[in-house]
């Protein structure tokens, strides 16, 4: 159970809904197969760690497990006509009471660990404290009584403190009967190696622009004007999360418009570096300073893997991008050059941010150091 629907949740990509009202999960059928047949043979293990880049549906995932099981029971025998066919699918029927409590986030058999909201503070606290892993046991001691299933769901395990971690650790060593640990992680080498030994891992994998598209569609984005689903996966890495934020701050136009900026290098439009610039030193624009820093830390690292191969990318993220990563990454010298300076930028970056130096001359100093290493 959980109170604090009506609060910030942590647990959401803002402009998406959350991953509980996600009724379908795309691309992942490996790891969704690999649990049913674990489920089917009897072997549900009772912690499971669901690991991969993020916004790939690890959540959805999650959820949809939660669904399932507290939709399926525990058989007390085989019943007259001997035991049931094993399900083939997560799906619950969007009519099931379950699946209502679940949206309500109302069921009794269901716990969400996440990060709370300081009610001091007004804000979503940064990790997941010790004390709200202790609401855990106290939920596996009210829920004791019916002897039916109880899912908790953990979003995500990476914020968890060291204490949080330690008390989860003791829940997985001994968890009560008919229960099931569902931990999503980012980074599952930041997690305790004792945690990662006592669950099996359902490893998700970036998606192909078909299942991209229809993620999309079904989170009620699509992408901006004629940006190709094919072009919008590439961008975003086969994340939706990625591909959300991207599509809610206009990331593909700004990608577009890097690109045309570094198409002429080493010559360099200042102009057009000027605006570039200027898109994220507004007041408030934070979020979109991210955005560029990360796009433009994309394109180096683009610049370096395609050089490194000796191939230009065979999809685009932008036009004229495989032209431009021919021309500037025809080799791996040349793609050396590009990784070391994206190493390098991103620690003057980090340094810049930490002492409050003006976006504007961040996010200048990125596209100079870019002309002058073409120039170099």
């Amino acid at each position: 159970m959980d109170d604090t629907a009506q609060l910030p949740e942590p647990d959401r990509i803002e402009g998406a809904p959350h991953p509980r009202m996600t009724p379908h999960l795309f691309g992942q059928d490996t790891a969704e197969n690999a649990f049913l047949a674990a489920y089917g043979a009897g072997r549900l293990h009772h912690g499971w760690l669901i690991t991969g880049p993020a916004g790939v549906g690890k959540a959805t995932l999650a959820w949809s497990i939660a669904r399932f099981l507290l939709a399926h029971p525990p058989q007390q025998g085989a019943g007259l006509f001997g035991a049931e066919a094993p399900p083939d699918t997560l799906t619950i029927d969007p009519d099931h009471p379950v699946a209502h409590r679940v949206a309500a986030l109302s069921d009794p058999g269901l716990f969400l660990l996440r990060r709370p909201y300081d009610e001091k503070a007004k804000r979503l606290k940064q990790q997941i404290t010790v004390d709200e892993v202790r609401r855990v046991k106290s939920f596996f001691s009210l829920s004791a009584a019916d002897a039916g299933r109880r899912v908790v769901i953990v979003d995500c395990a990476d914020e968890m403190t060291t204490s949080a971690a330690n008390a989860l650790l003791k829940l997985l060593e001994e968890p009560p009967a008919n229960t099931t640990l569902l931990l999503i992680s980012h980074q599952p080498s930041r997690l305790l190696p004792t945690i990662r030994s006592r669950c099996r891992e359902l490893r998700l994998s970036p998606l192909l622009p078909q299942d991209m598209s229809r993620a999309l569609q079904q989170a009620g984005a699509t992408g901006e004007g004629d940006t190709t689903p094919e072009a919008l996966a590439e961008l975003a890495g086969g994340s939706v999360g990625a591909a959300m934020r991207l599509t809610a701050m206009d990331g593909v136009r700004r990608y577009g418009e890097m690109v045309a900026l570094y198409s002429d290098l080493p010559q360099l439009d200042r102009q057009r570096a000027l605006k570039l610039a200027e898109a994220g030193a507004a007041r408030g624009a934070e979020a979109r300073l991210d955005m560029l820093i990360a796009l433009n830390d994309l394109f180096l690292t683009r610049l370096a893997r395609f050089g490194a191969i000796g191939a230009p990318p065979t999809v685009e993220a932008a036009p004229g991008e495989a032209a431009l990563i021919a021309r500037l990454a025809p080799d791996p010298r040349r793609a050396r050059m590009w990784a070391d300076l994206a190493q390098s930028l991103g620690a003057r970056i980090a340094h810049g941010r930490a002492v409050n130096l003006d976006p504007a001359s961040l996010i200048l100093d990125m596209i100079f150091s870019i002309r002058n290493t073409a120039a170099g």
